[in-house]
């Protein structure tokens, strides 16, 4: 009895004399300014979260020709960009990190300067069908790919609601499907962007503007509409006056940023396609908060970055939307917006 009560308290002394370990949470609450802090930031949006962000980008070809409308699966896109394709048609290469949406599509062809911007982010891209140019890149193992020429049937499913080539769509789970197949890693997230801290947010500067309107050579199917809704702190974005939502969920695409380029086009052949020059860097406009600024683009590791006076330009924390426009007739004259 008496060594079990010796044992016993020697135990007790022993526990006091050795430190007490922190256990750190994973979510931080901070009690004065009634806020919580994440432990983790998605590198494409800034948000906050206490998810995994580990997972690898996915750049996915979204067509954008009237028949393809409403497309699915653009409201959960951290970056879009919207460039011309052929003529007057404008084409989306929609990136993914953040958020996994259940279907993509319809799915489109590939061409070669979104295959070079989906690198920047080291994707995994998903097309379905190549230029010649494209078909060139993609064989030689540029980027980790997965094209619905290969996949028509499998990986790829064609809907009966619409006709060729506007109804090819891939879920997410093939997607994943498709690359454990090729053997590619998904668990290599991209290097995060530079994002505006709150205080910085409140400082921003700018021309107050509540609506901007981008038009391709004056082809309504392809005038694009941002509006600011101040209650949201988002934009919305309409095509010919309908606003953009996800096709089965009805879901519209909100944007914190919209960053309109100017860029050297070239038309290579007699279907209007053409050659971007995505390294020469030019003007741009930058919408953020309701508020327009004149910055310049820069091309760092193929990603469109935005800089003022030579510095680099924050993303406010959220989705971002990137129109190219050709510099013949440039930003005046595509770009229109109205002042508050």
């Amino acid at each position: 009895m008496s060594l079990a009560i010796v044992v016993l308290l020697t135990g007790c002394n022993k526990l006091k004399d050795e430190p007490v370990k922190e256990h750190k949470p994973k979510e931080i609450e901070s009690v004065q300014k009634g806020k919580v802090e994440f432990p983790n930031h998605f590198p494409l949006t800034g948000m906050g979260t206490k998810q995994d962000i580990s997972d690898r980008a996915v750049a996915v070809m979204v067509n954008n020709d009237p028949k393809a409308r409403p497309q699915e699966g653009l409201d959960k896109a951290d970056i879009v960009y919207e460039i011309l394709a052929e003529g007057s048609i404008t084409r989306f290469l929609a990136i993914f990190q953040s958020e996994k949406p259940e279907k993509i599509g319809p799915v489109r062809s590939a061409r070669k300067y979104y295959i070079e911007l989906a690198k920047g982010y080291d994707s995994l891209y998903i097309a379905h069908g190549y230029s010649e140019e494209a078909q060139k890149m993609l064989s030689r193992g540029y980027i980790d790919n997965i094209n619905g020429i290969q996949y028509d049937g499998t990986l790829f499913k064609r809907s009966s609601k619409r006709v060729a080539p506007h109804n090819s769509y891939i879920t997410f789970d093939n997607i994943l499907k498709g690359a454990d197949q090729k053997g590619y890693s998904m668990k290599r997230p991209p290097e995060p962007l530079v994002f505006l801290s709150e205080d910085e947010q409140k400082q921003l500067e700018g021309t107050a503007t509540g609506k901007v309107t981008v038009s391709y050579y004056n082809n309504n199917n392809f005038t694009v509409t941002y509006e600011y809704d101040a209650d949201l702190g988002k934009y919305k974005r309409y095509a010919n006056g309908v606003q953009t939502v996800s096709e089965e969920s009805d879901k519209p695409v909100l944007l914190e940023n919209v960053f309109i380029v100017e860029a050297q086009h070239q038309t290579v052949d007699n279907l209007g396609r053409r050659n971007i020059n995505l390294d020469s860097g030019g003007k741009a406009y930058l919408l953020q908060k309701g508020l327009i600024q004149s910055v310049e683009w820069i091309n760092e590791g193929n990603r469109i970055i935005p800089v003022l006076n030579g510095s680099k330009v924050g993303f406010v924390p959220g989705k971002t939307w990137i129109n190219f426009v050709p510099t013949n007739p440039g930003l005046t004259s595509f770009v229109k917006f109205d002042s508050n």
